[in-house]
């Protein structure tokens, strides 16, 4: 089953990123439409609008960017736990039809406990992922039930539940699921339609892409069924030696930043996936010729911040070297996030493309 190569971004509700401190008002709104519309210029297919326990709505922004444009989707993260699935299922749906189809949810289990608690929740890792089975399968449910239903799980209990509002995508919105523990690839093989992991090496990537497609095989699914999105922060330059130039720039500004705290995150995290790209850091500052690992290990490897550095083709080429694994998405984002992205449409979106394609036209 092919799928076809999609690029997602990242926006976010005011000017941050590990190398500039937040400014400006904690929402901008005319910085969250030009943020939306440069992406969707530079030929992006989806945004991601992320999550975060003292940050304003994800889906509120994502609305904001979605009046603000015409084409391209959304990926909003969604935190499971915090209101009813039927609830979710309801926003999610009216979202899909006021953006004309354009929306996709990112389930986030929750990777740190200290996120999760102020909040509220305070299930230890292996029952949030639980939960978030259970919630992912009555979202479906609501959307897709042409009758009102009773359930009664472990977390979650309803009775006559139904939704007016259907998605306009069908059969239902597109799911995202993360995670790299053995309960979460557990989860994805049977909720997932799309795998979403952070930057790894090569030979993590193909471990984990196997991991899942024999998850989704116990599931009584297809393997080739499931798509994988994968993560990385690109740094581009005119030259080899000028994107070095520039990734060492980066992390000397972040260690201005963080001072005393540069470094300090390298205590092993909660997250699976955080763990995977510290062991990654481990192993050198550069993995497969081009894998810079340095962000992570400053910053504990809390997010997507394994890099990609050189001149658009090389990075392209990289990124190639994933898509022969199974990675038809990848989300991208640089750490300057709105000129970024306006260069990655402009010099890394071309290059992937062609060389993506440049392996099946040598067979041909």
């Amino acid at each position: 089953m092919a799928h076809p190569l999609e690029f997602i971004g990242m926006i976010s509700h005011r000017p941050q990123s590990e190398i500039h401190p937040p400014s400006g008002p904690v929402i901008d709104p005319d910085y969250i439409r030009r943020f939306a519309q440069a992406h969707e210029a530079a030929g992006f297919d989806r945004i991601l609008v992320a999550w975060g326990s003292t940050a304003p709505d994800a889906l509120l922004v994502a609305g904001q960017a979605a009046a603000a444009t015409s084409r391209i989707g959304f990926m909003v993260a969604h935190r499971p736990g915090f209101i009813a699935p039927t609830v979710a299922a309801r926003q999610f749906a009216t979202f899909d039809h006021l953006s004309g189809g354009r929306a996709a949810i990112h389930v986030i289990s929750g990777g740190s406990t200290t996120e999760q608690q102020k909040d509220g929740d305070f299930l230890p890792h292996d029952q949030r992922y639980a939960r978030s089975e259970e919630y992912v399968a009555l979202l479906k449910r609501v959307w897709t039930s042409a009758a009102p239903f009773d359930h009664a799980g472990t977390y979650y209990r309803v009775e006559g539940a139904f939704s007016d509002v259907k998605p306009l995508q069908q059969p239902h919105i597109p799911v995202f699921f993360g995670g790299s523990s053995d309960v979460a690839i557990e989860i994805s093989g049977r909720q997932a339609d799309v795998y979403a992991f952070w930057g790894e090496t090569l030979d993590q990537a193909r471990d984990t892409i196997a991991r899942v497609r024999a998850s989704v095989a116990r599931a009584g699914r297809d393997p080739a069924s499931i798509r994988f999105s994968l993560s990385f922060r690109p740094v581009l330059g005119d030259t080899e030696e000028a994107a070095w130039a520039r990734s060492r720039r980066i992390i000397e500004r972040i260690k201005e930043l963080r001072g005393e705290r540069f470094g300090s995150g390298s205590a092993k995290p909660e997250s699976v996936g955080s763990q995977r790209l510290l062991a990654a850091a481990a192993a050198g500052p550069v993995q497969d010729k081009r894998l810079w690992t340095e962000v992570a290990a400053a910053v504990g490897a809390g997010a997507n911040t394994t890099a990609l550095v050189g001149t658009p083709e090389q990075v392209a080429e990289s990124l190639a070297a994933y898509h022969a694994l199974g990675v038809t998405t990848f989300l991208i984002r640089g750490f300057d996030p709105l000129d970024d992205a306006v260069d990655f449409g402009q010099r890394l979106l071309p290059a992937v493309r062609a060389a993506v394609k440049a392996p099946a036209l040598a067979a041909s």
